[in-house]
């Protein structure tokens, strides 16, 4: 029986937005690739000379140039599928109605529940049951308690034990669930980037001008060019693809595991319609 491990970095982006909110993103990758991975990205950080953290809030126009290339190598690693990419949001058109206190206070971590046992497909990565597959999952900077985050450690821990994903050779394994700090991650800064640029784009942030002037500000420039060749990376392993809807599985469920890049726009078994959070045409 051969052994897989495999490591999942995750972040978080802002929690609200004008139209799409709960932004969360996930980069996996095989364990005993992630030393190489990184090691690739941070001599190309040094070959751009940035020492410091790469962060989409980061971005300037001085910068974008950068960024932009800095992306260009981390996209090269989702197309071969080194790295696999996930985004998940919720669209607020779909409001959640009838949550309880306890949804409201656990909400970061119900959602990264959702995330793990879902939006990777693990399910089917052992379709054959042959293989016992292990998995890490570490997030950016926890903003908890210890308490909160030891039960979010059995919460993960017991995805196994769920109908999807029961008998078949996967584990999320426990002591392998904790946070870190990005700044020590050049895979997680790539992720941050990405996962930014998504919000900012579905949020018509792109549009945005200070107040009082006519045109739009030179950070927010480059980072809607910084978004435009992260879509244009995105489109060059998927054409047409649509950020705001969740990515579709016409060959079957199981290219939930397969694909190297995909969104899902994630709803609530429980909602009632916004209208005010449609855009406008």
């Amino acid at each position: 029986m051969a052994k897989r491990h495999y490591t999942i970095f995750c972040d978080e982006s802002a929690k609200k937005g004008r139209y799409f909110s709960n932004f969360y993103g996930g980069a996996l990758l095989k364990s005993e690739d992630r030393q190489a991975i990184e090691a690739h990205l941070r001599a190309k950080q040094a070959e751009l000379n940035i020492s410091g953290e790469m962060k989409w809030t980061k971005i300037t126009k001085n910068y974008q140039e950068k960024y932009i290339e800095y992306i260009r190598l981390y996209f090269d690693f989702v197309r071969t599928g080194r790295i696999k990419l996930r985004i998940m949001f919720t669209h607020n058109y779909r409001r959640a109605k009838n949550l309880t206190d306890d949804h409201h206070e656990n909400q970061y971590f119900i959602l990264y529940y959702q995330m793990l046992k879902h939006a990777f497909g693990l399910q089917y990565s052992n379709p054959n049951f042959i293989d016992r597959i292990y998995v890490s999952t570490l997030l950016d900077e926890i903003p908890d308690t210890k308490e909160k985050l030891e039960k979010f450690r059995n919460f993960i821990a017991g995805i196994e034990n769920t109908v999807q994903y029961r008998g078949k050779g996967i584990y999320f394994l426990k002591d392998q669930i904790g946070d870190v700090n990005s700044h020590d991650h050049a895979i997680l800064q790539g992720l941050d980037i990405i996962l930014g640029s998504i919000y900012f784009r579905l949020n018509d942030l792109h549009k945005e001008k200070p107040e009082g002037q006519r045109i739009r500000a030179k950070r927010t420039i480059a980072k809607e060019n910084v978004y435009n060749e992260i879509n244009r990376q995105i489109r060059s392993i998927y054409p047409n693809f649509n950020i705001g809807v969740t990515t579709g599985a016409a060959d079957g469920e199981s290219v939930r595991w397969t694909h190297p890049y995909r969104h899902w726009c994630f709803r609530p078994s429980d909602y009632e319609i916004d209208e005010k959070a449609v855009k406008p045409r």
